[in-house]
Parts: C-alpha cells; structure tokens; sequence
C-alpha cells in the first residue's frame, strides 16, 4: 500500500484524451459551457456531459451558474499548476509527430497559464523583474522584494493586502514551451490583470493565446525593457 494521498483516480482522469482536451481549454481561468468543451474535445453533448460529471465529482472541474446555464472553469490554481507541468512532462517524453501550426506559435508567444502570463511573454516578464532584483525566483518559491512592491504599486499593479486562502503570493511555474520560469500565484494574476485592464494585452477567440496590442508593446518595452 503506498504512503501518502492515492492520486491514481485523478490521474485516470486527466488520462483521458477527451477530458484532457478539455481540461486544456480551461486552463486560461476562464468558464465555459458543455457545449464549448464539447466541440473543443470532439465528442457529442451527451458525452461531453459524462466526462464533465466526472471531472467535477473527482474535484477537477467546479460548475458556475448563470441563469439556467452552467459554465465549467478548473476548481483551483492548484489543478492548472498540475495540468502545466504534465505538459511539460509530456514535452521531455518521446517525439509525436504533429504538424505544427499557427496555434502552436501563438500559444508559444504569449498565453495564459490560469491566470498569470505564460509562453515568451511570461518568461521575458520574468526575466526582467528578476534581472531588477525585484522579484526572487528560485526552486524553493518566489519572493517580491521591497523594491519590487513599490515598482508595481507605483506601475498601478494590485497588490494583494493578505494572502488569499489556498494560494501562494509569488511563486516560479516552469513554463512548458520554454522550460524556464514564469511567474505564478496572486502576484502573477495581479500583473496578467493589470495589462487585460489597461489594454497592452487582449485574449485570442477560441484559445488561451493572448494578443500584445501595440500600447502594450510600447509600455513593455519602456518600463521593463520586454520586447515582445
């Protein structure tokens, strides 16, 4: 009997190509209906239904309501931090032959991992606030520095004024198309939310590629140094 949590249920259903399909198109944060994750995992609606039963009663997937419609988002960070880095595993595992597309470069550019910047853009990000020393990133966790806190609070980033339950503040998320770190918990989604807000970065229709708008080429570029 092996120690600790048994972790075979939920691994058997992330398993499945048609779920895993849909886990996938939640990972932007965003909810969306059976019929949507449906069409993305290529099943019929009654089907999509079945899987989505399972995923919410495994504690994967939770349902929101709106009206007489129901939305399916993941149930926490913790499940897309999860999802992130079996991609990454997968990336390390035997070549599978895919043609590549226009798809694959977008997400490779600029995504979002739940809720922070993924891709070159979470990377590049990274990189800059770290090479500032105004946040630590290392294999042991995140750190915001003192200076790093008045940056973006004078940027007119967000902060959170206490830890939120069941989340890290800042914390490294190795990035699956980079193999490098990006920047993830409330610290992350602070930042990503700041530049949906302003306008420097827009979501992609019907992906979780995110689109840099020139004012956010320009506001990258002239207060991180980020060229993206």
């Amino acid at each position: 009997m092996p120690d600790g949590p048994y972790f075979a249920e939920a691994a058997a259903l992330i398993g499945d190509p048609a779920r895993a399909n849909m886990l996938a198109a939640l990972m932007d944060g965003r909810a969306l209906s059976a019929t949507e994750l449906g069409l993305t995992a290529g099943v019929a609606p009654s089907t999509a239904s079945g899987h989505l039963a399972k995923l919410v009663e495994g504690h994967l997937v939770t349902v929101v309501s709106s009206g007489r419609h129901r939305y399916y988002k993941l149930a926490s960070g913790s499940v897309a931090r999860v999802l992130e880095e079996l991609m990454v595993l997968a990336g390390e595992g035997p070549p599978r032959h895919r043609p590549p597309s226009r798809c694959d470069d977008d997400l490779a550019h600029a995504r979002t991992c739940y809720d922070h910047f993924a891709g070159r853009l979470g990377v590049a990000l990274a990189d800059s606030l770290a090479a500032r020393e105004l946040v630590l990133l290392g294999d042991e966790g995140g750190i915001v520095t003192q200076r790093g806190a008045a940056f973006l609070e004078e940027l007119g980033v967000s902060l959170p004024q206490r830890r939120t339950a069941g989340r890290t503040f800042c914390r490294p998320c190795l990035d699956w198309s980079e193999r490098r770190w990006h920047i993830g918990g409330t610290i992350g989604a602070a930042i990503a939310r700041h530049c949906f807000e302003h306008g420097w970065t827009e979501r992609a229709r019907d992906s979780r590629a995110v689109l840099v708008t020139p004012a956010g080429k320009d506001a990258f570029g002239s207060i991180l140094g980020v060229t993206v």
